[in-house]
């Protein structure tokens, strides 16, 4: 059977920005009939994610990620439909998900590495389980109750970055719905910051391309910030952390800023701003989401209640 895939067709270097040419477009071949255990799957959604930038590099910088082979075909997380099965579980017609889900129009999977999907927890949209229902929820979910330590009642200031993004914009619903009284994103178009007020109710949003952040900040966050979900790093996190308070808590789930440079994960502060960390006892440890796959179902369920519910704005 002739199909089409996505190869990794060379590396931007750990310093470059990925290019469209990075990438190729190809024929390939896989076989007509598969072998007990095997299912044929029709792909339809793909995931790309940021942390797919490391995974570009011949080092990821981190031991759970693999890096993509050069003329091999990418992968990620991905949803598809069974078109043929020789694995009990599955059947035909079944809609299924993989966090390793090769970039190609079909292809012959393992049927106990795939999770099957129930389209009624989402409303009948399967992509959510890519992202709001997904990896990506779960990732805001489990940030906000692990990392973030919100209390009903505490009166905690959550500010988000990149919070116009799959992940910021459901962490700013999220945190509210755990218990946050004020909410405060960080975007870089009116247009994003409008939609996060008016949509998804935050109290308010800051555009970082115009006028100066740490004014707005202090303008917008009369009693300093609590919690502080990171997905971007760099100034802006840097002025984000000289207005928290003591003993609050940065949730380190991201740091696109940094993923064009050669620099370790979690990159390290400016000394300043480690200062101030420190002295004000401020956490800031990395936060993986596959490190609580023991809460996972339970995540996945109380975030497609919300959504149903009208709760969450995906």
């Amino acid at each position: 059977m002739i199909i089409q895939r996505v190869v990794l067709n060379s590396r931007p270097g750990k310093n470059g920005v990925p290019m469209a040419e990075n990438f190729r477009l190809e024929e390939s071949t896989i076989a007509d009939t598969i072998q007990a255990g095997q299912v044929r799957v029709r792909t339809l959604y793909l995931s790309v994610d940021p942390y797919m930038r490391c995974r570009m590099n011949e080092d990821t910088g981190s031991d759970y990620l693999l890096p993509w082979q050069l003329s091999e075909v990418a992968d990620g997380g991905g949803i598809g439909v069974v078109e043929e099965s020789k694995y009990d579980n599955l059947a035909k017609g079944d809609f299924v998900t993989s966090f390793n889900w090769p970039w190609q129009t079909v292809a012959i999977l393992d049927g106990s590495l795939l999770q099957k999907l129930v389209p009624q927890l989402v409303n009948g949209r399967l992509s959510y389980f890519l992202g709001a229902a997904g990896i990506t929820g779960l990732t805001a979910l489990l940030g906000i109750r692990e990392k973030g330590h919100v209390a009903v009642g505490a009166n905690q200031t959550l500010v988000v970055s990149g919070a116009a993004g799959a992940c910021g914009s459901l962490a700013g619903q999220i945190g509210r719905l755990e218990g946050c009284s004020r909410v405060v994103g960080i975007a870089g178009t009116d247009e994003k910051c409008s939609i996060l007020v008016q949509e998804m109710g935050f109290d308010a949003a800051i555009n970082y391309k115009k006028g100066n952040v740490a004014e707005q900040l202090r303008e917008l966050c009369p009693g300093g910030v609590d919690v502080y979900f990171d997905n971007v790093g760099g100034d802006i996190s840097d002025t984000v952390i000289s207005q928290m308070n003591q003993n609050s808590h940065i949730i380190l789930c991201g740091q696109i800023s940094q993923y064009n440079k050669d620099v370790p994960y979690p990159p390290p502060l400016p000394p300043d701003i480690e200062k101030i960390q420190k002295e004000r006892n401020i956490t800031r440890e990395r936060f993986l989401v596959l490190n609580y796959m023991d809460k996972q179902e339970a995540g996945v369920l109380q975030l497609c209640q919300w959504i149903q519910e009208g709760k969450l704005k995906v």
